[in-house]
């Protein structure tokens, strides 16, 4: 089988919609059983790939996945025990919601009220306390190359991020991207990887990568500079360039006489496009949003981004990810001063961002039609440190949130034993988390694509939680 390639001439993976066994598939196949997988398995797999791994009438068309980057804890946000020991239960206080006997902190004031429209997940739960790797398996719904690892930086084997499975099966229309990543790729200072694994397309290929805008939009200044043109630089110029390096491209393909040759491209193709278009400076202009709707979403970096989300998603963008920032001192990775942290610095954007999206996707019609996902890779272990006031990493329980695209609002899945240590009931994995958004997206999280290796990889490793689909 002739393999596909990318636009510099590499194999890249991808969806098949056909398939033959090559030689050296057919001359491997003696080998199969002793690496796991047997010949039935692998025609099984590959009936699989050969049919369209999307599903029908999706309530959700796009997604805003907010990823709190660094491990909220469950006890002082949405698991509150109060009836726990000092040392676990904490200094907060929980607070009534608008579903008669479900609690959450008494600092997410804004969302309260707005708690039927959600579904709480209590009971996520896995055993990788590293950033890195289990960021990877939040991000993507697999499991990480190498688990319990902060030192493995991002690779091309990596599983692709949910938004690049939705860009190669649901691409936006018209010039914009088909996945966004807000204000930054996930990195953590003191591991020794740096940048978490899982926020690309990894075994996809580059073309399936985010658009990464940097920055803080809450800042006068700010401006997407990959949509600003060069000083003195017309669209029309633009579009001399574009057409002199693809008559340059297309000399190349002739004296080569092979596709591997390919210097313009997609990606390059999809870069002069953003240039070019109006459309997309729209989507990305902050400043023609209402004082009181930036306002409603908080003047910071984290509601500027999340409002900025609601935008692209209005103007056909797919998926957004909005990573929590990291500018020093505002990250949920509490391993000290846990309580004045969140209290001053982590929860009050955080609500009032999430509090305002739920609300503004309401007024707008599009709650039914936008997930929203808020989660992040583990909890906060239920002893509060001595000294330091602080919770350490804990991935064995914690919570999540999703609303909208078809989610039962209201809804408490799961349960966690009295000091959100363990799950009691209905444990849920982050790959289980993962393929419930693929299911609210349309995609079967259990459809197959070959990596460029031409093995077959499975979306996602988890199941979804048929419970919270209403």
């Amino acid at each position: 089988m002739s393999q596909r390639r990318d636009d510099q001439g590499r194999p890249c993976a991808g969806f098949r919609q056909a398939w033959r066994l090559s030689r050296r598939q057919l001359l491997a196949a003696g080998s199969l059983g002793v690496l796991g997988l047997d010949l039935p398995r692998l025609w099984s797999l590959r009936a699989q790939a050969a049919e369209s791994p999307l599903l029908p009438q999706p309530r959700a068309k796009a997604c805003i996945f907010l990823f709190m980057w660094g491990g909220p804890s469950q006890l002082d946000t949405f698991d509150p025990k109060p009836d726990a020991p000092a040392e676990v239960r904490g200094e907060f206080q929980p607070i009534s919601t608008s579903v008669p006997g479900v609690q959450i902190c008494e600092h997410f004031r804004q969302l309260a009220p707005l708690v039927d429209r959600l579904a709480i997940v209590r009971s996520l739960t896995h055993t990788d306390p590293a950033h890195l790797s289990s960021g990877h398996a939040t991000l993507t719904g697999n499991w990480a190359r190498i688990r319990n690892s902060d030192a493995e930086p991002p690779s091309p084997r990596d599983n692709p991020h949910i938004g690049s499975v939705m860009a190669r099966l649901r691409p936006s229309a018209g010039t914009l991207p088909p996945f966004v990543t807000l204000p930054w790729k996930a990195y953590h200072p003191a591991a020794p990887g740096g940048q978490a694994p899982g926020q690309s397309a990894g075994l996809l290929g580059e073309a399936y990568d985010p658009f990464l805008v940097t920055g803080d939009p809450n800042q006068a200044a700010w401006q997407v500079s990959e949509l600003s043109l060069l000083d003195g630089l017309s669209v029309e110029r633009l579009h001399h360039r574009q057409d002199l390096l693809q008559q340059i491209d297309e000399q190349a393909r002739l004296v080569e006489n092979s596709d591997q040759v390919g210097g313009v491209g997609a990606l390059q193709s999809k870069a002069f496009g953003l240039l070019a278009a109006d459309e997309a400076r729209r989507a990305f202009d902050l400043t023609r949003e209402p004082e009181a709707v930036r306002d409603r979403y908080g003047r910071n970096l984290h509601g500027q981004c999340v409002l900025l989300a609601r935008r692209l998603v209005e103007h056909g963008v797919p998926l957004v990810s909005v990573n929590w920032h990291n500018d020093g001192q505002n990250f949920w990775d509490t391993h000290g001063n846990n309580f004045n942290r969140l209290k001053h610095d982590l929860i009050p954007p955080a609500d009032q961002a999430l509090a305002a999206l739920l609300t503004d996707l309401e007024e707008r019609g599009l709650l039914d039609e936008t997930l929203v996902a808020w989660v992040g890779e583990f909890g906060r272990r239920p002893q509060i440190t001595r000294g330091n006031a602080g919770r350490d990493h804990w991935p064995f329980c914690y919570s999540g949130l999703l609303a909208g695209g078809g989610i039962r609002g209201g809804a408490v899945y799961g349960e966690s034993d009295k000091q959100a240590a363990r799950p009691a009931r209905n444990p849920v994995t982050p790959l289980d988390y993962a393929a419930t958004m693929y299911q609210a997206l349309g995609i079967d999280p259990h459809g197959v694509y070959f990596d460029p290796t031409d093995r077959p990889v499975r979306i996602s490793q988890g199941q979804p939680i048929a419970e919270l689909f209403g």
